[in-house]
């Protein structure tokens, strides 16, 4: 028999069947009970894992049933005590993973449902669900270059691109819009030495002043926004009032209010900027993804003015949560993020070539969530993510067409990206809240809520593009049907 070299690798075994449970004493047991899902046994230990959470996942949704489990809050949560039983029992359950995967569907606010439009929460594209796959398997961590090499090289190459598709130089990854939004405040105040007054539209996402406060800094101005818009004249008026040292205040516009959608004047508000010396934030976090629509990106028209903008593709990017960023418009800002842990980007090997990727964060350990939006902007190109765009937003006006022509139905206005409010006629505020519970409770359709003018509106927030009209037609019946008569 042919001896191997010295050097040749010596075939693993392979892990013996599971038969039951682990024992300190039996690492092969231990190896079988628990295998990892990278290294050489990965794959085959993930396979059978897949095809179990993907039976999981059906039969779950199966036995909702619907957009959202019914039974109000108790029920559910009496399911999911049942089904974890002992948190950390001594003997462990193989049927773990099928129970409690089977839980969370069945538990679930399905937003694949297109009777589930509440919120800006998104079905998110297969494709990228399976490029998160491997960043789990994988587990890099982008606070080093020895723990992420290529991940880090990925994710400075698709940021980059990303701010420039807003007219912006480069950009950093974020847990999403509320994450973007503090950060865009922290390089503000530390731009300007330490101060800043920020400035928002009524209209604004609460992210924004709760930033403020969790930055120490002074109370925010508050513009008006009587038709859910900044009012121009009104920011006029506050930036004169408050006139100071040129960047001494930062305002904040927003491209797709929470509520309704809309979208602040911005070439307006970046020229009240200029002329009276102070910082532009953009919050995109809703309307962004229009930049890949032609039909569309013309209503971001002043994105680029901006000295930062937040972005959030767990939205109209169709993203697996997390999918945030903070663009920036000159890159020189990031520099105050720059932080020296010896460990991680030690001075000698940042001078020897080793990327530092510590100063690209507020957070040190983090996962590469550019993979899947890498992966999802090369998959569907611009074309692809334009047609969904254009798609949500033609499924928003039919549902507004049926609204404004239905006798029973108030529509609050024509969406702008692809929301739209709307009330049964003559029904109360209280009435219009107690709808929206029934349909909760009885898990028949997720819809969310807005008061605007004085009054409280049904919202109903289009991000699925598979929906079709016949689905918008009955959701309006579902909520015809539940209103007090």
């Amino acid at each position: 028999m042919d001896t191997p070299p010295p050097d040749a690798p010596v075939p693993r075994p392979a892990p013996p069947a599971h038969t039951g449970p682990a024992s300190p004493a039996d690492p092969a047991a231990l190896a079988a009970f628990a295998p990892l899902a990278s290294g050489p046994e990965g794959p085959r230990a993930l396979r059978p894992l897949l095809e179990t959470v993907l039976d999981a996942l059906d039969t779950g949704r199966r036995a909702r049933g619907g957009p959202l489990p019914a039974g109000g809050p108790e029920a559910v949560a009496a399911r999911v005590r049942d089904a974890l039983g002992d948190v950390l029992p001594d003997h462990g359950d193989p049927d773990a993973l099928r129970a409690l995967v089977h839980a969370l569907a069945e538990g679930a606010a399905d937003p694949a449902d297109p009777l589930c439009a509440a919120h800006l929460h998104c079905p998110p594209l297969a494709v990228a669900t399976a490029a998160d796959l491997a960043v789990s398997a994988l587990n890099p961590s982008l606070d080093s270059w020895d723990q992420a090499p290529a991940a880090g090289e990925l994710e400075a190459l698709v940021a980059r691109e990303l701010a420039h598709e807003t007219g912006l130089a480069d950009a950093v990854v974020t847990t999403g819009g509320t994450e973007s939004n503090h950060l865009a405040l922290l390089l503000a105040r530390e731009t300007n030495g330490g101060h800043i007054r920020l400035v928002h539209g009524a209209n604004a996402h609460h992210s924004l002043p709760r930033a403020a406060w969790l930055l120490g800094l002074p109370e925010p101005v508050v513009v008006p926004a009587p038709a859910g818009t900044i009012d121009l004249a009104a920011l006029h008026s506050a930036l004169t009032d408050l006139a100071g040292p040129r960047g001494s205040l930062l305002v904040a516009a927003t491209a797709g209010t929470t509520d309704a959608g809309l979208i602040d004047p911005l070439p307006e508000i970046a020229g009240l900027c200029a002329a009276h010396g102070a910082r532009l934030h953009i919050d995109a976090a809703h309307g962004g993804g229009l930049i890949f629509s032609d039909r569309h990106r013309d209503k971001l028209t002043g994105l680029e003015t901006a000295h930062t903008v937040t972005l959030d593709l767990h939205k109209l990017g169709w993203q697996p949560v997390a999918a945030g960023l903070l663009a920036v418009r000159h890159p020189r800002d990031l520099a105050v993020l720059n932080q020296r842990a010896d460990y991680l980007n030690a001075a000698d090997d940042t001078e020897a070539g080793l990327p530092d990727l510590l100063g690209r964060s507020l957070r040190t350990t983090r996962r590469p969530d550019i993979l899947k939006i890498a992966v999802t902007l090369k998959t569907l190109g611009r074309s692809g993510l334009g047609a969904l765009v254009d798609t949500v937003c033609a499924r928003a006006r039919e549902l507004a067409d049926l609204v404004r022509d239905h006798p029973g139905l108030e529509l609050y206005d024509r969406p702008t990206i692809s929301t739209v409010l709307f009330r049964p006629t003559g029904a109360t505020d209280d009435d219009i809240a107690a709808v929206r519970r029934k349909l909760l409770t009885e898990g028949r359709a997720v819809l969310g809520r807005a008061r605007l003018d004085g009054r409280l509106w049904l919202k109903a927030t289009l991000l699925n593009p598979e929906t079709r009209p016949d689905d918008l037609a009955a959701l309006l019946k579902l909520v015809e049907g539940s209103t007090p008569r």
